[in-house]
């Protein structure tokens, strides 16, 4: 079997969770790596012993015979890097949030269907074995019909700083980097309702808060304090069939730890899938609350990642259908665009 030949470009700290995924496949064969920083690059290919390294993208695509890449770069690239990839004929899987906003990743699918290539969105999370769990527990009607939905990712310390305080490069602060997920988590188990109105407020009155001692901070590579992003975002959005979602994300907040929750409401069952999968219920006029049992290995960071990255693969390898398509990122970006609006001008934004 011919080998799949992949590139990665940008190799900051995500990129290495695809490195990782790739190597665990003898059908893939990473030939190229590319990073505007030559140092990073180069101890990146060093490290991986990868044959071909690069500091322009455009150079790498040009050069190498390339199936498919993976674009880990800082937001703001993931648009003209993946437009560029797209063109050149390979296939992308680009990091989430897909781009700056539903324009660019709108031009992103438009590109990958002009190029008869594919654009997977790194939406990691549907991989886990509690999304997959739930899924089928819903796609066979158990819950009933899914009408309301609470989901947060809240952090007490936790602002990376670096490229993802810099608006310029980010796009936006806590809900674009952890929102991104825990919304495509609700569309996902709710068979992707289209969003048709949205609210938001968002608040920057805390800071990055790096004075903070006693605790162990992630920081980007590229860290600084300056900070242009919101410390807090809160959204509300409606969905063609009627369902609401109410998401809240931050980085830094005076709370007591840090908090994931997601939280679904049916007509027959309720379910919590974070922190805990549980499900409540009624059977036989008695009020039931279920905790199935799960490998939570199977849940963590890099187990989750190896299956997107073997799914993409499959995908570019042998047709198999997309579990992530572009199309999915763009209707999110619509989303996240709207909350934005919304905090910006104070009112309800209609998505189209």
């Amino acid at each position: 079997m011919k080998k799949v030949k992949v590139g990665i470009i940008g190799n900051g700290s995500i990129s290495h969770t695809h490195m990782a995924g790739y190597k665990k496949l003898d059908c893939v064969e990473v030939v190229a790596n590319c990073d505007i920083n030559e140092e990073r690059a180069k101890q990146f290919a060093q490290y991986y012993n990868i044959s071909h390294t690069y500091t322009d993208y455009n150079e790498m695509l040009k050069q190498e015979d390339l199936d498919a890449v993976s674009v880990c770069t800082w937001n703001n690239v993931h648009a003209p890097a993946t437009i560029a990839a797209l063109k050149a004929g390979k296939n992308v899987l680009c990091e989430k949030p897909l781009a700056l906003n539903a324009i660019q990743a709108q031009q992103m699918v438009d590109t990958a269907k002009d190029a008869g290539k594919l654009l997977m969105v790194g939406f990691v999370r549907r991989f886990g074995l509690n999304t997959q769990i739930l899924k089928r527990m819903i796609d066979n009607g158990d819950m009933g019909q899914i009408y309301y939905a609470k989901t947060g990712c809240l952090r007490r310390v936790g602002n990376p700083g670096g490229w993802f305080s810099d608006k310029k490069r980010s796009g936006g602060g806590p809900l674009i980097d952890l929102g991104v997920h825990m919304i495509d988590l609700v569309r996902y188990l709710m068979d992707k309702p289209k969003a048709v109105l949205a609210m938001g407020s968002t608040y920057d009155l805390v800071g990055p808060r790096s004075n903070i001692m006693g605790i162990q901070q992630y920081k980007s590579a590229d860290y600084s304090d300056y900070n242009d992003v919101e410390d807090l975002a809160a959204g509300f959005v409606r969905f063609d069939n009627g369902a609401t979602l109410i998401v809240e994300n931050s980085w830094t907040q005076h709370i007591k730890r840090d908090k994931l929750y997601l939280e679904l409401y049916g007509s027959k069952a309720g379910v919590t899938m974070e922190p805990d999968f549980e499900i409540y219920s009624e059977r036989n006029d008695v009020l039931t609350d279920t905790k199935p049992f799960i490998d939570v290995n199977q849940n963590d960071f890099q187990p989750i990642f190896d299956k997107e990255i073997a799914h993409f693969v499959d995908c570019v390898a042998n047709g198999t259908p997309c579990l992530n398509p572009g199309e999915d990122g763009v209707e999110l970006m619509k989303i996240l665009d709207a909350i934005y609006e919304s905090a910006s001008t104070g009112h309800e934004v209609i998505i189209k």
